[in-house]
């Protein structure tokens, strides 16, 4: 069951169409000088008319405004059914409120692509992948917003032929850029993707603000937010309902991961309230075999999810996880509050099971949950400890049938400060007490400042 919106972000939604309805701005990293609409290239609005070839000529049109100002494609309220597409760059796509692109579920309109390098087979199944709905590489300055319009991947078809093992390569997802430099996802609505939902991988400078993400919570692999490999990230008030983790940092698959070698580093998550009963509402990895290191997650709530902010790895995996920081979480209804797992057994063929991640600094402060079933499971390797832990300045509440072993520590080395339920023996209270780090600097993508863009106004 998807829950409903938390009051104040539906509160910060209602403004942000109240404002955009008055003519007002929205803000992005660049605004465009030439503004087209979906009508202008014989687009149809009726959910059944195929719009596939309408956007790849718009796309195509609009892109020789690149070296002057710009330009951006405007979706009018409608519904607008289509197979995936490609973006180019100096490019902003906006959908107007009730403006729904609607995915299509006829497989001739996807794609076959190349197989990720970092991952080195199809995740779903060993033929390959489709391209994702909307796509892009090798760009620079693009733009996915609006006024909270609606992308809907219509996942259900895509879900019943996963489960019944009927497909041959991976499933698409809605949004995924490669190779790509400043790209903006902001303030619309994602819904009911066909495996993850917004995936950049191999590229730098990222933002995802005011996004919601909404799938049933049943629904296979539906991550909200996953960076791959990618370099300054900042994800900030974001609503996710997800039957996957609602954000999962990765960075590529055992050994092609480690032969790739490109980490996720640099990224701040702010503000992001999740709901996922049988995941994370962060996790780093399983897919973490090139590195994930600088990952700063602050003022986060998760309510009816597995676990907070879970570090998942294994032997065989490579790769490290180091220099976490979390602090100001308040979760209701979780499962684990703290949760590192060393057997995510799901490895490809021809994996070294010799290669073993480096686990260090992992860092938690300021946290408050009630209804909590297990306070912590950490579980390190034995010939691999992981290192580094803190975890400070905590009061957890139990439900009312909490597990007997409340802190379930195996080979791991830490402290904890003002800890409550009383933490484990390889996390000895530290005395006078201490605040776990955070960093005090901000990184680069923090200070970046948006744009303010007009609406467009009188847009077919």
């Amino acid at each position: 069951m998807i829950m409903p919106l938390p009051w104040f972000l539906a509160l910060l939604l209602l403004l942000s169409s109240l404002l955009s309805a008055r003519g007002e701005s929205y803000a992005a990293i660049s605004c465009r000088k030439h503004t087209a609409s979906l009508v202008d290239f014989g687009g149809v609005g009726d959910g059944k008319t195929s719009n596939t070839e309408v956007f790849k000529r718009a796309v195509a049109n609009l892109s020789g405004h690149a070296e002057d100002g710009g330009a951006q494609l405007v979706v009018p309220a409608g519904k607008w059914l289509t197979g995936s597409f490609n973006l180019t760059s100096h490019f902003t796509l906006y959908l107007e409120k009730d403006a729904t692109i609607l995915a299509s579920q006829d497989e001739s309109e996807w794609p076959h692509v190349a197989i990720l390098p970092s991952y080195g087979i199809g995740r779903d199944a060993p033929g390959g992948r489709f391209g994702s709905l909307i796509f892009g590489t090798n760009l620079t300055d693009v733009v996915i917003t609006g006024n909270n319009g609606t992308i809907d991947g219509q996942g259900t078809y895509w879900w019943d032929k996963f489960k019944k093992e009927e497909l041959n390569l991976t499933r698409p997802y809605i949004i995924e850029f490669m190779y790509s430099d400043q790209v903006q996802i902001a303030h619309v609505t994602l819904v009911d993707s066909p495996s993850w939902f917004v995936h950049p991988i191999y590229s730098s400078n990222i933002f995802v603000q005011g996004v919601t993400i909404l799938a049933p919570v049943n629904s296979p692999n539906t991550d909200g937010i996953n960076p791959d490999s990618c370099t300054n990230v900042r994800i900030e008030d974001c609503y996710i309902v997800s039957g996957d983790d609602c954000i999962a940092i990765k960075s590529g698959w055992d050994q092609y991961g480690i032969k790739f070698g490109m980490p996720t580093k640099h990224v701040s998550i702010r503000r992001l309230t999740c709901i996922s009963p049988d995941s994370a509402a962060i996790a780093l990895g399983s897919e973490m075999s090139g590195g994930i290191q600088d990952v700063r997650v602050e003022t986060t709530s998760a309510i009816n999810t597995e676990s907070v902010v879970r570090i998942k790895t294994a032997p065989g995996r490579g790769g490290y996880v180091k220099d976490i920081f979390v602090k100001g979480l308040l979760l209701k209804t979780i499962k684990y509050v703290f949760w590192i797992t060393s057997n995510y057994n799901s490895h490809p063929p021809g994996y070294d099971p010799n290669a073993l991640p480096v686990i260090q600094g992992i860092n938690y402060r300021d946290v408050v949950a009630e209804n909590v079933t297990q306070s912590a499971r950490l579980e390190g390797i034995k010939e691999d400890p992981f290192t580094g832990i803190c975890i400070s300045n905590v009061d957890i509440r139990l439900s009312e049938k909490p597990k007997e072993l409340q802190w379930n520590c195996t080979d791991i080395a830490g402290v904890t400060s003002n800890v409550t339920p009383e933490a484990c023996d390889l996390l000895p209270e530290k005395k006078p007490a201490i605040d776990c780090p955070f960093p005090t600097d901000r990184l680069p993508i923090e200070d970046v400042e948006m744009k303010l863009c007009p609406v467009p106004q009188n847009v077919r």
